[in-house]
This record gives C-alpha cells, structure tokens and sequence, in this order.
C-alpha cells in the first residue's frame, strides 16, 4: 500500500465519520439513542464480516474472550521502539480497571462517550479553574474529567510528531505498532502529577522513548488490538497494534495539561473522540496471560 494512502487511514483515526442528519440533530440536543450507537455496531459487523480484518480497539480489559483469530506478531518491548506519537482522548475508550463508568451515548460521533474514573474526587480536586481548558468546538477539559493517553511508538525510524503519520516513515511503509495506554483523571490540585512531565521524552541508544509513563498503576493488560478513534464506528481499522492498557487511574493536575495544549511537538491542543467500545467477540483477540 502507497505511503499517501497509509497516511490517509493514520489521519482519519483521528477525525470522526460523517454521519446522517438524523445524528447530528441528535448530537445537537444531548446523547443520541441508543439505537443509534446499536446501528453503528451493526454497520461494524456488516463492513467487516468475512473481509479478514484483525481484531479491533478499544475494548473492556477485565474481558478476555475473543473469537478473532487473525494472527500477526506482537510489536516489541517499548525500549525497542522509537515513541512517535502522544495524544489523548476525553474518557477512557478502554473500559475496566478504574475506569469503568459510562459517560452516554454521547453526539454519535464519539464525543461525550467513552468511559469515567469510578471512584471519589474531593472538593477541592473538582473545584472549577475558572478559565478554559484544551477548548474544541465540542467543549473543554474541566477537573474530574477522565482522560487516556496514547503513547504511540513504532518499528520505523520515527521521530515524535503530529498524529500517525509520524509513525510511518519512507523506508517502512508497514511498521509495527504499540500504544502505551494511560489513563488519567483531571484534578485541581499543583501537587498532582505535572503533565508535561508525563509527556517528556528523551533519546536513549538511538530511540526516542517516553520516560515518565506512571509505573505504579497496575500490570498492563496487553492484547492484540487496531488503532481506535470514531472514524473507525462503523468500519474496520486496519492497522495492526500491540496494546498495554493500565488498569489503575492516575492524577494529574488539570492545569498542566491545559499548558501543555497550548504549545507541544504533537500539535495536539484538545481532546480526541472516542470509538465505541468493540463487543463483538469475532472482532476481539483472546487475552491471553503474559507479555505481548
């Protein structure tokens, strides 16, 4: 496949697919039904049936069957790799551990979905900033707001950068791929976790690697998985990666990612949508115990 059109797919990860009017009207006025979110899983089915397609992201961790039997090599350890890309969505678009909350339907086009940080905040970590936080047509950050970082890294010669693309390189086309996913929940507190520091990278032998990813939030889960986003609601992503999920929540002070938006190498300034959540166990990998 053409480098433009692997790029094009990377892109559109990020961006959700359009939908019908009858949708958006929807979105408009609050979450849409749930017969909208059930359709988009039947379309799902429906382009993905017999096509050969591997199994899919996101998806409930605590949950390890799977029926997708499609087979390809898993990514190595993230010190072998080069970090490429960090982005995050609002709420979790993994479900487990923690985070296990659901925030609705949402707009159908995966904002206001996804999944929340299931235990308690005090006042004052949910005090109100006063000020935005990483605005976007569809709305701001506030604090005990969920949010799951995707640190991505590649097999190419990559360099940290803007969304996917940076993942794929001239010389290889078809890289092996692992996201690192974080989850973390938005308090108003300086003496949480800073999160410019928690996108800090620096190069060690060669590799560019993310060197304060939190250790003290559970064994990832790891599974075989795609690459997530709306855009892929109602198709099938066909992008191959090696997932490790932490189960445990982190803290982080809101006010420090609403720096980091303002300026970083990701020209990453909002957050992301969500996908829907994959239950259709012949689009899921069986998680098996071990390191993938």
């Amino acid at each position: 496949m053409k480098r433009e059109v692997i790029i094009a797919l990377a892109i559109a990860t990020t961006l959700p697919m359009l939908a019908s009017a009858k949708e958006v009207s929807a979105g408009a006025h609050g979450a849409v039904a749930d017969s909208v979110i059930s359709r988009q899983r039947e379309m799902l089915a429906e382009n993905t049936k017999g096509k050969g397609f591997g199994p899919q992201s996101p998806r409930d961790i605590d949950a390890t069957a799977g029926n997708n039997s499609r087979v390809f090599t898993a990514a190595p350890a993230p010190t072998e790799m080069n970090l490429c890309n960090i982005h995050f969505h609002k709420n979790a678009e993994h479900k487990g551990g923690e985070f296990t909350q659901y925030a609705g339907n949402g707009d159908g086009h995966g904002f206001h979905s996804g999944y929340k940080y299931s235990g308690k905040l005090s006042a004052s970590e949910l005090k109100p900033v006063g000020h935005d936080i990483c605005p976007s047509m569809h709305g701001g950050l506030a604090a005990g707001d969920t949010i799951e970082v995707h640190y991505v890294l590649s097999t190419a010669q990559a360099e940290p950068g803007p969304t996917l693309a940076s993942c794929l390189t001239d010389a290889i086309n078809n890289p092996q791929l692992r996201v690192e996913a974080q989850v973390y929940v938005l308090v108003n507190d300086k003496q949480a976790l800073d999160f410019a520091r928690l996108a800090q990278y620096r190069k060690n032998n060669g590799l560019y690697q993310a060197t304060n990813i939190p250790s003290n939030t559970g064994t990832p889960v790891q599974y075989a998985g795609s690459t997530t986003g709306p855009g892929y609601n109602e198709k099938g992503s066909p992008f191959q990666v090696s997932w490790s999920v932490h189960p445990h929540v982190a803290k982080v002070n809101i006010e420090s990612v609403g720096k980091w938006c303002k300026g970083n190498v990701f020209n990453e300034d909002h957050a992301h949508g969500v996908r829907n959540l994959i239950t259709n166990l012949d689009l899921l990998s069986n998680i098996t115990t071990g390191t993938l």
